[in-house]
């Protein structure tokens, strides 16, 4: 039994921070109605997003907000925060935020005290520095990137179609991605695969008029899938007309035309940068101890390695697999992985709490799946390589299973069976980035601008 009233900080609301919470409050129901803990979660969205998901968001398969978990709905055991950690004092055991209001009041970022910290922030995109991709670059990682990736491809195969200048149809009708993961081979599959469809109506823009390009810099795209579906793959999506480009960098996009390090160049509007992730900014504000890639060290139970008190798992931690046959690797930082280190952290908070001992976490992958398109896609699972339409199924019947909760799992299901009875929405609504804009101009001021070149 908890013995005194426990202030548990979770930085975070992903796979994580929403599964750790969710843990917790099961298992410290009582103490929680007592009032003996407290479980306050910091997120910088009010919902936790199911990425596996983006690219079929991206498509139009899934309504965006069948994607995302209200943090709200699912926690109400716990105290929502939305808002950022900017650093944090584990010694003094504070931590300093911002909210939405924290601008408005004018006192500056807050600080709160807690005695259990929970880090997990997740990652950000990294970039590197190109010249122009701060400017026209579009990043797939969050729900409006992906939607916003959606409008801005058809709404430039509507500039396409209605333009009279060549160079103009050309660049709007050209879209290079850049990374060869998940990320970018899946948005890019289901987006091609959605753009071929719309061509049908439209009366001057066709398929072949389109040059999908992907761009990785290594020798081989989706490592997760091994090297003989990774090698699938590229053939499948140069059969597909897609431009695979292996050991190829993109060394500038400025001015509105991809480089590459092979000498082509491409008039584009649209870069998409996937090319692998970085830790939060928030780690290296903390006095925890971090390994050389700026990830939190870990042991296997999940506490940070050096100080007692505090836990991390997911994308932030470097965890030790104590599954691999080789010493010192770490686990992948990969929903597989977080999704599980949530509940065994949630749990060894409750056991160290109690003065139990704690779990060590420890799980072999079974494999990975990657959709392609629809019925299109590559999996290895439990050492069995699939590939087309089995492997696709496969793919949604394995997120189906994992998306959280009944009622998310019960309306893409609904959305996926009236998908196979319906034609597909290939509707572009990209004035919901700029809604005041048309009020705007009609009260007298300036439309906003695009920088891509999006309208």
């Amino acid at each position: 039994m908890v013995k005194e009233r426990t202030r548990i900080l979770i930085v975070g609301g992903g796979y994580v921070g929403m599964y750790t919470a969710l843990r917790l409050q099961r298992q410290l129901k009582p103490e929680l109605k007592r009032g003996d803990v407290e479980i306050t979660v910091v997120s910088p969205a009010p919902y936790m997003t199911y990425q596996p998901f983006l690219p079929e968001a991206a498509a139009g398969s899934i309504s965006p907000r069948h994607v995302v978990v209200p943090l709200r709905r699912v926690l109400d055991q716990c105290k929502v925060v939305i808002g950022e950690a900017k650093s944090i004092d584990h010694v003094k055991r504070t931590a300093t935020l911002t909210t939405l209001a924290t601008e408005d009041e004018g006192a500056g970022a807050e600080q709160i005290t807690y005695d259990e910290l929970v880090l997990a922030p997740g990652s950000i995109s990294r970039t590197l520095p190109v010249p122009g991709l701060a400017d026209y670059g579009i990043g797939f990682k969050t729900l409006e990137e992906a939607i916003g990736l959606r409008n801005h491809v058809i709404e430039q195969m509507d500039i396409a179609s209605s333009t009279r200048d060549p160079a103009i149809r050309d660049a709007a009708l050209t879209f290079v991605f850049v990374g060869g993961g998940y990320a970018g081979v899946e948005a890019l599959g289901e987006l091609e695969d959605m753009a071929r469809y719309a061509t049908r109506y439209y009366h001057n823009v066709r398929p072949e008029d389109m040059k999908w390009i992907l761009v990785e810099a290594s020798g081989r795209i989706l490592p997760e899938v091994g090297e003989e579906m990774g090698k699938y793959t590229v053939t499948e999506l140069r059969r597909r007309n897609i431009d695979v480009r292996l050991e190829t960098r993109l060394e500038s996009c400025a001015d509105r035309v991809a480089v590459l390090s092979d000498g082509a160049r491409f008039p584009t509007r649209t870069v998409v940068w996937t090319a692998g992730v970085k830790p939060n900014p928030i780690l290296a504000a903390t006095d925890l101890r971090l390994n050389e890639r700026g990830r939190l060290k870990c042991t296997a139970q999940l506490t940070v390695d050096g100080t007692t008190h505090a836990w991390a798992a997911g994308d932030a931690a470097a965890v030790p697999d104590v599954t691999a046959e080789e010493p010192g690797k770490d686990t992948a930082p990969n929903a597989q992985h977080a999704v599980r280190q949530a509940k065994v952290l949630g749990d060894n908070i409750v056991h160290s709490l109690r003065g139990e001992p704690l779990e060590t976490y420890g799980h072999k992958c079974v494999g990975s799946v990657a959709s392609l398109g629809l019925h299109k896609g590559v999996a290895q699972v439990y050492g069995r390589k699939l590939k087309g339409y089995p492997a696709w199924f496969m793919h949604r019947v394995y997120h189906l299973s994992r998306v959280p909760t009944f009622n998310r799992k019960a309306r893409v299901l609904a959305e996926w069976t009236l998908a196979g009875l319906f034609k597909r929405e290939i509707v572009s609504l990209g004035s919901l980035e700029h809604p005041r804009a048309e009020f705007e101009l009609a009260a007298g001021g300036k439309p906003p601008h695009d920088p891509k070149g999006s309208s």
